[in-house]
């Protein structure tokens, strides 16, 4: 069978699963892909984190960056007490 009606038929298949079997199915080919080396874990991002980078980046695109020790202070920090929590183990 070709590559393209390899492609085709799975997708054919794919439909008729329930949600839960066919993320039954993307964690047997993650694992399968993993095995062959095919991808690097560090690389992958979850749906959730490509959204979350895609709205910070959009964000960016329209307001100032936010100064660290201003983040800081809206936890009750300074900057010493980055520095400190920076050098612990």
């Amino acid at each position: 069978m070709a590559v393209n009606a390899l492609e085709t038929k799975a997708h054919e298949l794919l439909g008729y699963l329930s949600p839960s079997k066919l993320a039954a199915v993307v964690q047997l080919l993650e694992v399968m892909i993993h095995d062959e080396n095919l991808i690097d874990d560090g690389d992958m991002l979850s749906p959730a984190e490509a959204k979350a980078i895609a709205e910070a980046d959009e964000w960016s695109k329209h307001n100032d960056p936010i100064p660290h020790e201003q983040v800081l202070a809206e936890f009750g920090l300074s900057m010493a007490d980055w520095e400190k929590m920076s050098r612990e183990p």
